[in-house]
């Protein structure tokens, strides 16, 4: 029974995105995620994305994810203000004990602090905190925790800079469709 539950719920999560990949204008996306337990901050945008489960994910004001993510909200993400996480990058809260003999899941959830900037094809690993103002360039592997204002680059990531000005004024089109 408890199998066939899981499977009922793995089909709902892909209708539900199926649903949301088709609906265009981003008001109707944003009416989607609210009635299922998101928290959505004025002027954001979920470009047609990834989700794994309903509910569990915050975003602030001015945040906007790009196409093509993939948001495994299961143990929770936290998204600030005025945040850009660009296309394809996926953001991961649950994996699996590779040492336990039953291969049980295991997570903690993501927090990503206001202004940060996410390049494209980034991995987000469980349980990061990524501080305010970080930049985080395409193709990184983020699997600890990222200082406030770093500039990190590679896998395994590493500080390749720090950032030196925020943007403070930037602004969020809701567009109805994207790349």
């Amino acid at each position: 029974m408890k199998v066939i539950k899981l499977q009922i719920f793995f089909i709902s999560i892909a209708v539900f995105n199926l649903i949301y990949k088709f609906f265009f204008p981003w008001f109707l996306r944003k009416l989607l995620l609210i009635m299922t337990g998101s928290k959505i901050g004025e002027k954001s945008c979920i470009q047609t994305v990834k989700f794994f489960t309903f509910g569990k994910l915050t975003i602030g004001e001015g945040s906007i994810v790009n196409s093509g993510c993939y948001l495994d909200n299961r143990r929770g993400i936290d998204i600030g203000n005025k945040v850009v996480i660009a296309h394809d990058t996926k953001i991961y809260t649950l994996g699996h004990d590779i040492n336990d003999a039953n291969f049980i899941t295991k997570g903690k959830g993501v927090k990503i602090e206001d202004y940060v900037v996410i390049f494209s094809n980034c991995l987000i690993m469980p349980g990061v905190t990524i501080g305010r103002g970080a930049v985080i360039l395409p193709g990184a592997v983020i699997s600890k925790n990222v200082p406030e204002m770093a500039v990190m680059g590679g896998n395994p990531a590493k500080q390749v800079n720090t950032r030196t000005k925020l943007h403070i004024n930037k602004s969020t089109y809701n567009y109805w469709f994207s790349l």
